[in-house]
């Protein structure tokens, strides 16, 4: 029973989201939490304490077990007088059970795993930056779908007013003030219009799919997607993640020169070694005998012929690598903000003037309409220029939307 009121609850709850209003933010936001790419977030971090786990085995005490059996073709001799001793024997046998512990290697160890927390964090943040160039890909589903819906609303208002005139049309015919096939042309647009809005809604239904695909949640056409008032601001200060992921990279370059610097540090293990063979410790036993050494082991690499130096160069070499990106970046996207701030100017100038073409081309048919009404043009004349109109709205809708979706990725590309 528990069980069915669940599944009944989740349904409702996909019911009320697929049906609920969304907004541009929110697909920002399933974006970052629902999309495929995400997922690596959990898995790199899986991974890195996999590899910090290992890196920190180093600390543990390590146990080695060996065997052996050794024939030589020579064994040390002893001189005749020295009478009692038995000779060595060709074939020899030895079981050894090892252990060693790290005592102090500088730092190593640390260094190690500083090093692998940095790298967690830098491929994290690559993802992130994946995640978010995603967003010029929203940007465009969802003001293509803002285009739908009001090129819906207004091929709606057309139709309406193309059936108020098909009726006065008609009427006109009825009376004798119109010829008989006037109506013909009005009716052949208004089929017309029935076909744009079967290509309307196959389009929205398109975007909506694929929109839904990219946010991990079910959407459709009862779906209500609110109209973004999208501002910017024109300062050069950009806040992309990609500049913290050069940051991230900085700061791994930084652990990766203190790890070099630690390769050569002196290092100290103890070990205890315990065993049983032929011969023991005391070659001159020839026989079966348990051993043991215990002791401390001091390593220092004193010299190795500027190796580490080297390292360091090349360390700096990636680093000004790195310094390089940065800048390269920076630039690019400067210019691309030009290029925007170019692209909000020239459809800001385009509303202006389809305003104007509008006035115009309302004026022009209010003037058809009584000449259509009196008989002095056909109705093929009036379509032509109710097209013109119908045409001239549509720009001016889809240079508004336009106008929104180069805001909103200005936005994007600036950071913010």
């Amino acid at each position: 029973m528990k069980k069915i009121v669940f599944i009944l609850i989740l349904a409702i709850n996909f019911s009320s989201i697929s049906q609920e209003k969304v907004t541009l933010n929110d697909c920002y936001d399933l974006l970052k939490t629902n999309y495929p790419l995400v997922k690596q977030h959990q898995l790199l971090a899986n991974q890195n304490k996999i590899d910090k786990t290992i890196i920190s085995n180093a600390k543990l005490p390590q146990f080695s077990l060996d065997a052996q059996i050794i024939y030589q073709s020579d064994v040390i001799a002893f001189p005749l007088e020295m009478a009692g001793i038995t000779p060595l024997n060709n074939d020899q046998y030895r079981a050894t059970f090892s252990v060693n512990q790290l005592i102090f290697n500088g730092g190593l160890t640390a260094a190690n795993l500083k090093i692998k927390e940095g790298q967690l964090k830098t491929k994290q943040k690559q993802v992130d930056a994946g995640i978010y160039q995603l967003k010029t890909q929203i940007n465009q589903l969802y003001f293509s779908i803002l285009l739908t819906d009001e090129s819906f609303k207004l091929l709606e208002a057309k139709k309406k007013q193309l059936e108020t005139k098909l009726k006065e049309v008609k009427s006109s015919i009825k009376y004798g003030f119109l010829l008989p096939s006037s109506d013909s042309v009005l009716e052949a647009e208004n089929l017309k219009i029935g076909q744009q809005f079967i290509e309307i809604e196959s389009r929205k239904s398109s975007l909506i799919e694929t929109l839904s695909s990219f946010i991990g949640q079910p959407l459709n056409k009862a779906t209500q997607f609110e109209t973004p008032l999208i501002e910017t601001q024109l300062q050069n200060v950009i806040n992309r993640p990609e500049l913290e992921l050069f940051q991230l990279k900085k700061e791994e370059i930084k652990n990766q020169e203190a790890l070099i610097s630690k390769l050569n540090a002196p290092k100290l293990n103890g070990f205890l070694t315990g065993g049983y063979g032929n011969p023991g410790l005391n070659m001159l036993d020839n026989s079966f005998q348990t051993f043991y050494t215990v002791g401390v082991k001091f390593h220092w690499n004193v010299f190795d012929w500027n190796t580490n130096k080297k390292q360091q160069e090349t360390i700096a070499i990636n680093k000004d690598f790195i310094e390089n990106e940065t800048e390269i970046f920076k630039l690019n996207t400067n210019i691309e903000l030009n290029k925007q701030q170019q692209e909000i100017d020239k459809i800001s100038a385009f509303i202006n003037s389809d305003l104007e073409i509008i006035k115009l081309r309302e004026k022009v048919l209010k003037t058809l309409e009584s000449q259509l009404k009196n008989g002095v043009i056909t109705s093929s004349v009036y379509i032509t220029e109710f097209t013109n109109l119908f045409e001239a709205e549509s720009t001016l809708l889809k240079h508004k939307i336009q106008l929104q979706l180069a805001k909103a990725d200005y936005n994007i590309v600036k950071g913010e």
